[in-house]
């Protein structure tokens, strides 16, 4: 596999199907990862599930420079997902999305890098009626 930064990395896990060997490629390279899903018409809830998550799941530990990196990687991404605009509800916008969550330096076999974290979310953005949605991608990096 080709040298990769830890956006890409975030980026090809949120995006592929089958991607365990893909993270456990990445796990054995110090890369912590979790991926999971959210959906709600609340953009608070979103931020609450990937925070939780996170903590959860031992990405950040519970302190402020750690979990102030993460918030804005996810006000990044989100950003992004809901393309500038991070309101859902409150204009009749609903999200279902997979979200990823990379911790690790910021480019591949680079220890001088730092330690960084990416937040991925990629899904669907739409109107709260089926079959009125579309895809969407966003993605948040900052360091720790």
């Amino acid at each position: 596999m080709e040298k990769k930064g830890i956006g890409k990395i975030a980026l090809l896990l949120a995006l592929g199907d089958d991607t365990e060997e893909l993270k456990s490629y990445y796990e054995n390279k110090n890369y912590i990862i979790y991926k999971g899903q959210a959906g709600s018409m609340d953009a608070k809830k979103i931020v609450a599930a990937i925070e939780t998550a996170a903590g959860r799941e031992d990405l950040i530990r519970e302190n402020y420079h750690e979990e102030h990196a993460l918030y804005h990687a996810i006000i990044e991404a989100l950003s992004g997902f809901c393309r500038g605009q991070v309101m859902l509800g409150e204009v009749l916008r609903s999200a279902g999305l997979t979200f990823v969550i990379v911790r690790g330096l910021l480019a591949e076999d680079e220890p001088t890098s730092g330690n960084w974290i990416s937040v991925v979310l990629y899904g669907h953005i739409g109107s709260p009626r089926r079959g009125f949605e579309h895809e969407a991608i966003g993605m948040g990096i900052q360091p720790i």
